[in-house]
Parts: structure tokens; sequence; C-alpha cells
């Protein structure tokens, strides 16, 4: 069954025992994760002067993020989080130094594509380990729900602080600024993660306990239904990422197109927290294309022109279903993972966004230069509605019943959540 959350519920998640160093230590480690990659991004273009390079240093970093994220979480869930955390925080040292390196030398696009590569596959997933140590520190329930609704919040709100620090930072003597400065902070994060006490108790679990072969947590049929949605999510959202902006350049006002896109942060953040008090529809098959769908028809009228206050407030309300679905997300995957693939299918979550992500901007912006934002409002909330139909047709996958027979890896875990 689907738990609800409330306000009290945070306090017990955040107080529990063992919870604090973890907690101070991912905030850390996650204030970069948004502001890495564009703070690159802008030192390319700064350094290169080519929009066109500095996409495509970009593209690399979300590329490595996304194959990354999965590699990770299944060597963290064979060896415990602490050795693979520590070995790859010192691997993206070594790959952050390269590849300023690389930029300051005005190396080939390629070496400096390859490079964004490794700085995003080593970028320590704290995320995911994150999230997997929930199921170790507190029994199903309210508070456990609590956890994952602060998980997607604090995502959320450093979706919004990180690009920001990065646009203060590029204007700093040194345009590199940004990126030592998060990569730092990532790296101080990661490591502290990994060595708190109650992340060091964590023990990899048995490599045959599971059977689930080269595809690991996605051999499942239920975790390859949160997986699409995951990649709805991040779609519908990659198209609003270029489209906003772009709006707010079109009407002579383009850094308010940043400050809109942080307007459905704002809502998301305040209406998550009430809708996990109380979430609909309670079975997470149900609630995961529900939840799609009704985020896919709120963006259909950012398409009609209104001005970028009209478009302000039409956002403010489009962003109330963003947290629901990250959470829907977590939650869903204790019904689903395989036994001894929690931080992997996590992991598989943070892939399907990033791909999503990259797909709708990269699509979202051809549309804008062929057909206007409009197209590309209207794109996106139709890609919405046709993944979320899809998740629809599979939503027995994720049925409770499915809990029985791939049991997640946490002994706390009962057998139907």
């Amino acid at each position: 069954m689907s738990h609800s959350a409330r306000l009290a519920d945070y306090r017990t998640a955040l107080s529990t025992p063992g919870a604090r160093m973890p907690v101070i230590t991912a905030l850390l480690a996650r204030l970069p994760v948004a502001m890495v990659g564009l703070s690159l991004l802008l030192y390319v273009q700064r350094m290169t002067g080519s929009f066109a390079t500095a996409g495509l240093v970009s593209a690399g970093v979300l590329t490595g993020v996304a194959v990354g994220s999965v590699v990770q979480g299944r060597v963290m869930d064979r060896l415990g989080p602490t050795r693979p955390l520590i070995a790859t925080s010192a691997l993206f040292g070594v790959a952050v130094v390269a590849g300023v390196l690389a930029i300051e030398r005005h190396a080939s696009t390629l070496v400096m594509v390859g490079l964004a590569v490794a700085i995003g596959m080593t970028q320590p997933t704290v995320g995911s380990a994150s999230r997997a140590l929930w199921t170790r520190l507190l029994p199903p329930g309210s508070a456990r729900m609590a956890a994952y609704t602060y998980e997607a919040i604090s995502m959320e709100v450093f979706f919004i602080l990180g690009p920001a620090i990065a646009g203060l930072l590029i204007v700093a003597p040194w345009p590199g600024t940004g990126v030592v400065a998060g990569s730092v902070a990532m790296l101080l994060g990661g490591v502290g993660f990994a060595l708190s006490p109650a992340v060091r108790q964590q023990r990899g679990g048995d490599p045959t306990e599971s059977h689930v072969g080269l595809l690991g947590a996605l051999s499942s049929p239920g975790m390859r239904t949160v997986a699409l949605a995951a990649f709805g999510f991040g779609l519908t959202i990659g198209f609003i990422e270029v489209a906003v902006p772009a709006a707010a350049t079109h009407a002579g006002h383009a850094p308010y197109g940043g400050l809109m896109l942080a307007l459905c942060s704002v809502s998301s953040v305040i209406f998550g927290i009430l809708y996990a008090a109380r979430p609909w529809p309670r079975p997470l098959g149900l609630r995961m294309p529900v939840l799609l769908a009704g985020f896919a028809l709120l963006i259909a009228p950012l398409a009609i022109p209104s001005g970028l206050l009209g478009l302000a407030l039409l956002l403010l309300v489009t962003g109330l279903l963003i947290t629901p679905q990250a959470t829907a997300h977590s939650a869903a995957l204790e019904q689903v993972a395989p036994r001894g693939t929690v931080t992997e299918a996590f992991g598989w979550v943070i892939t399907s966004v990033t791909f999503g992500l990259a797909i709708g901007q990269s699509t979202s912006g051809a549309l804008v230069e062929q057909a206007g934002t409009g197209a590309a409002f209207l794109a996106s909330s139709l890609a919405g509605l046709v993944i979320a139909g899809l998740v629809w047709a599979r939503r027995h996958t994720v049925a409770p019943a499915a809990a029985v027979q791939q049991p997640a890896q946490e002994d706390l875990l009962p057998a139907a959540a």
C-alpha cells in the first residue's frame, strides 16, 4: 500500500539516529548537480567563443551522468556505497582537473567532449546512495515516504540554486571558477557521505542472490515501467527548459527566462509537501500515469500567447506536479526493484530522466527555431500524454503483488509494500 507523509514525519525521518551526517553531506554533494554542467558549458563558451562546442561538451556531461548513475549504482549494490563513492570521487577530481587543463590549453572539441563524458560518469552518485540509505534507517511507512519527498524537494531546490550560482560565478575574474567550486563541493560532500557511520555500516548484497543477469534492475517489468515514467517526466521538462527561456528572449527580456523556470520549482516544492500528506491515486501503478498525464495537460496552456506575466502564472500552476512525480518514482522502486538492486534501480531513474531531458531539450530547440515556442509547449504536452498512456498500459507491472515476486533488497522491507 502507499503511505502519506505529515509534517511530523519529516522531523522523524531527518532526526532518526544515524541520519544527520548523511543528510548534511548529501546536501553538499547535491548542490552542484545542476551547477557543474552549466558552469562547464559557460566556461567552454567563454574560452572558445562557440555555443556549438559548449553544447557538445554539455551533452557529454549528460551522457556520462546517464551511464555512470547505473554503473555506480550496480557496484554499490554489490560492495556497499563507501568504497565506490570514494573511488569515483577521486576519479571525478582527476577528470575535472584534466578537463580544466584541456579547456585552458584550447584542446580539440573531441578531447573536451571525451573529458566531459568522464566528468559526468565519475560524478559520485550520492543521490542514489542517499535514497537507498533510507530503506536501512527507516521501516516502511509514512516517515520513509516523507524521506522520499524530502529527497525530491532537496533536488528541486538545488536545481534552482545551482544554475543561479553558476550564473553568478561566470562573471568572476576566471570563468572556470564555477566548475572548480562546484566540483570541490561535490567531492567534499561525496567523501563525507561515504565516510559517515550509517553509510559505512551498509554492506553489499550477494551478487548471486537476485539472478537478474546483465539487465540488472531492468530485468523487472515493473522497473521498466518506472523507467518509462521517469523518461516521460524528463522529456516533458526538457521541452519546457528550452521553450521558456526562448519565450523570454523573444519578448526582449532574456534574463527573465531562468527566473520563470524557478517559478515551477517554487510551486513544486510547496505542493510536493502538501501532496505527500494525501497522495492520490493510492496505487502507484495508477499514480505514475495519472501524474504524468496531469502534468502534460497543465503544459498545454503554456502554448497560448499570454505575455510573460501570463506565462509566469501558468508556470506556477504547471510546477505543481513536478515533485509528486519524483516522489512516486522513488516509492515505486520498493515494489518493483529486484532483490539486491535498490541503488542501481534509482540510478536507472536518474538515467531515464537524463535521457528524457536531453531529447526534450534538443527537440525543443529545433521546434523553437522552426515553429516557435508554442509548438514546443504543445509537443511537450503531446509527448507526455503518449508516454502516460504507455505507462497506464503497463500499470499492472507495478501492482503490490510484483513485490512478492521481486522483493526489494533490504530486510526491513516486507514482501508487499
